[in-house]
């Protein structure tokens, strides 16, 4: 398998590629990579999930950004699947530099990724498809979670890397669920024992990330607070306000 240390080159190598040249739309992004994201996933082996969004447009649909997609296994999804978390982000300002290298990524059943993404702009300076690396960290971990229970090693953990958060799901709906669950977990009490002030630094970190722009996201955000949907949105005003 490739190493971390390649990955990342591989996506300042692009990231450079990316900045000197501007594309029509993303369909001529896919033209000219498709082939390289195939011999990429071919080279890195079958943990390393490589991904191509079309986020060509101000209607971008969240839910079908997927163009082209290797190792899909790794995150369960497909062509025509969902953007992730940082997909929303990119909507907010989409003539910003959102290019990230080894950030960490979650899935929706728990697992660690490291994470790269690299952006293509139109000759209006517009972000218009993405190019992700995703590798699975679960084998890794394994195998050190194997050899630590052999050849125990004092010291604390490294500490958080630097960078965006990425959510994945198969669906905007499980993107949703897990950037949730995030926040909530941040709070560091369990959502019964949450005062007013809690719930409300939940929705502000939410409507920071782009949760709040989700279909029906208020109400999910409500239903797992335990709150009214009209407090929620009372919430979510207030948060708003703050600072």
């Amino acid at each position: 398998m490739a190493t971390q240390s390649t990955m990342d080159a591989t996506a300042s190598a692009l990231a450079g590629a990316a900045a000197r040249q501007t594309y029509e739309s993303a369909e001529e992004v896919l033209r000219l990579y498709q082939p390289v994201m195939r011999a990429l996933a071919s080279a890195a082996g079958p943990s390393v999930e490589v991904v191509l969004h079309n986020l060509d447009g101000a209607d971008v649909d969240l839910g079908h950004t997927i163009m082209a997609i290797e190792n899909g296994h790794v995150t369960g999804r497909s062509v025509g699947g969902p953007s992730t978390s940082l997909g929303l982000d990119v909507m907010k300002d989409r003539q910003a530099d959102h290019d990230a290298f080894g950030y960490r990524g979650t899935t929706s059943d728990g697992r660690e990724l490291r994470c790269s993404s690299v952006y293509f702009r139109n000759a209006a300076g517009d972000i218009i498809a993405s190019f992700c690396i995703n590798v699975d960290l679960s084998p890794i971990q394994q195998a050190r979670n194997m050899l630590e229970a052999l050849l125990p090693v004092a010291g604390s953990a490294g500490s958080a890397e630097p960078g965006p958060h990425e959510h994945f799901g198969t669906d905007l709906v499980s993107v949703m669920d897990s950037m949730i669950t995030a926040a909530i977990a941040e709070i560091g009490r369990p959502v019964e024992q949450m005062s007013r002030d809690d719930k409300i630094t939940v929705l502000e970190r939410l409507d920071q990330r782009g949760a709040t722009q989700m279909r029906k996201s208020t109400e999910a955000i409500a239903k797992r607070l335990g709150i009214s949907r009209v407090t929620a949105y009372a919430y979510l005003d207030e948060a708003r306000t703050r600072g």
